[in-house]
Formats: structure tokens, C-alpha cells, sequence
């Protein structure tokens, strides 16, 4: 018998997103094509590049601009997204078809800058440092608002950028990263003492090991949240009941610590994660957060609609109420 190829030899599976072989090659099985930055969206007419945060390890960004009347005085400026795409933790881009479609049309619709960090991904990287990748993508859009204080300056963003009405965002895990980058902005200062207008999170990504509401009784550990945070970060303390991933949880730091002035939560009727969206917001009121608590039900639809199928009407739908969040007066 001739020797068996070890990079055929699979060590552990998450299906349907990845497998990882005994020779520590990844393979991701989901996911959508990348698609390249374009000056000017023959549809919207947006523009969008991409852009380098960090060089090692390396952090990079995509930038959404919509198109601007020429001005003759001084550059138009626009509130400012600093969004989280979903995946898992472990699939998908700020390059990816869907997310780039999405956040085009959304730029479109509300007129604002998005910035879509590209932050690395697990296993390859664990989660907490996820979260460090998007902390550090904020803290450099916000270091455009001091004089010399982005290391390498974006000229998109020095001249259209309203630094008083910064943003943060993010689809199912790219929500629960928002969620915890919000709860550091409550705890920690951010460059040019930015303080964040709001935030929305659609479908966010909330598990623990309880039941609530419509959520399967039975084998309610092999459920999909569980299986890929197990997977993900298996020395996550308290597990899926860390507050990452459970911010209700007995023992948990208070929600009124959200480092944002206003708050959307958007869930989906036949989305698992629904009610953990809906209780969520629900905590978020009950705990003394100071700001304006808002949620978003739509019938119908499941997981990440909006984006996923991001022309129909509901989705459509969806991208205006968001727009309208974002451009509301404070």
C-alpha cells in the first residue's frame, strides 16, 4: 500500500462552513465570491477601494463612498459606518458579493461613508482577537478626526467624514462583534474622545446553553450557535455562556454600559436566533442604558434576508429602516 496523503486526512469538520486537515490546511466549503472595489457602481454610482489598516498581522478595510453633487466650497460631510460583516466568525469578507452588494446599496439609500473591516478570521485567528481586529478598525477611523492622527490617512474619510456621527454595525456574528466592541467603547476611550451616535445589529449572533422562547427544548446543545462557538473558541470560559456569546447571562457586565447613544436590533420570524435577539433588546431597556432602544420584527423572513436575497422587498424594506436609523437626528 502506498503512504496515504495527510492533506486528504481530515482532523475535524464544521459543517456546512469548513474542514480543517491533519496537515493544518483549512478548507472553507460556504461562503461567496470575492468581488473587487469599483470607482463608480454602474448601478449607484458608489465608489468603494480597499484599504490597509495594519500591515502585520494584517488588517484591511473596504471603503464605501456614495456619489456627491460637486461642491464648490467646502467637501460634503457624511455620517460614518464602521460595519462587521457576518460568516460565523470563520467565513465570508468585507469583499464578499453579498456584503459588498448589501452595504452598496445601503450607502446609496441613507448617504453615509461605510467602512467594512476586514478582519481576520477563526480558526486562524481566535475570537477575541476578532474582536481586537474591529476595536482597532474603529479606533483608526476615529483617528481621522485628530489632526496627523491616522498613521496613514484616508483621504475619503478625512474630507466626507462627520466625526460626530460615527456608527457601528454588524450582520449576525459580525452583530455580536458590534455588541462587543460597543460594550470596550463603554470601558474604553476611543481616539479623539469619539463618542458613538448608535448602533444597529441584524440578526445577532446570541447563544447559551438555556432554552428561551421558541428555541428547541431538545438537543439544544447540537444546535448550529452552539456547535460553532464550541468549535470556534473551545477555552472560551463559561463556554457558551460566556458573556461574549450569552451578554444576559447571570454575572454578566450591565448592558447599560453600551459605549453608543441609540440602539436597533433587527430579528426575522423563522430566524433561530430570533427570540435572542428580541431578549436582547429587551435587556438592553431593563438595564439602565441611557440612550433610545429600538427593535425591528420582520414576518416571514429567516437569517440574514436583507442580505442574502437583498433585492427583494422585504430586504429592501429592511435597508430603509437602517437608513433612516442612521440618518436620524440625535
Amino acid at each position: 500500500m502506498g503512504s496515504i496523503c495527510t492533506s486528504k486526512e481530515v482532523e475535524r469538520e464544521l459543517l456546512p462552513f469548513l474542514r480543517i486537515y491533519k496537515d493544518g490546511k483549512i478548507e472553507r466549503l460556504s461562503g461567496t465570491p470575492y468581488v473587487p472595489p469599483c470607482l463608480e457602481d454602474p448601478k449607484t454610482g458608489v465608489a468603494s477601494k480597499d484599504i490597509t489598516i495594519r500591515e502585520d498581522p494584517l488588517i484591511r478595510a473596504r471603503i464605501h463612498l456614495p456619489k456627491l453633487e460637486p461642491v464648490h466650497e467646502r467637501p460634503e460631510k457624511l455620517p460614518i459606518l464602521v460595519y462587521f460583516h457576518g460568516g460565523g466568525f470563520c467565513i465570508e469578507s468585507a469583499f464578499s458579493l453579498v456584503e459588498h452588494r448589501y452595504l452598496t446599496t445601503l450607502v446609496t439609500e441613507a448617504k453615509i461613508i461605510a467602512v467594512s473591516i476586514e478582519y481576520r478570521l477563526a480558526p486562524e485567528c481566535s475570537v477575541p482577537t476578532i474582536y481586537d481586529d474591529c476595536w482597532e478598525g474603529l479606533q483608526w477611523v476615529a483617528s481621522h478626526s485628530v489632526d496627523g492622527g491616522a498613521a496613514t490617512e484616508e483621504p475619503w474619510l478625512a474630507d466626507h467624514g462627520d466625526f460626530h456621527r460615527i456608527f457601528v454595525a454588524g450582520d449576525s456574528s459580525g452583530a455580536n462583534i458590534a455588541h462587543n466592541v460597543l460594550m470596550r467603547a463603554g470601558r474604553d476611550p476611543i481616539v479623539g474622545g469619539i463618542k458613538l451616535s448608535g448602533a444597529y445589529l441584524t440578526h445577532p449572533y446570541f447563544w447559551g446553553s438555556e432554552p428561551i422562547g421558541s428555541e428547541p427544548k431538545t438537543d439544544h446543545d447540537k444546535e448550529l450557535p452552539r456547535l460553532v462557538w464550541d468549535f470556534l473558541y473551545p477555552t472560551a470560559k463559561d463556554g457558551i455562556d460566556s458573556p461574549m456569546m450569552n451578554p444576559f447571562v447571570t454575572g454578566a457586565p450591565s448592558l447599560a454600559g453600551l459605549g453608543c447613544g441609540r440602539l436597533l436590533v433587527s430579528v426575522a420570524e423563522k430566524d433561530l436566533l430570533r427570540d435572542r435577539g428580541l431578549k436582547y433588546c429587551e435587556a438592553v431597556k431593563a438595564s439602565g442604558f441611557k440612550g433610545e432602544v429600538e427593535a425591528v420584527d420582520f414576518e416571514g423572513e429567516d437569517h440574514a434576508f436583507h442580505i442574502v436575497t437583498f433585492e427583494k422587498e422585504s430586504a429592501l424594506v429592511l435597508i430603509k429602516r437602517l437608513a433612516a436609523f442612521l440618518n436620524k437626528s440625535c
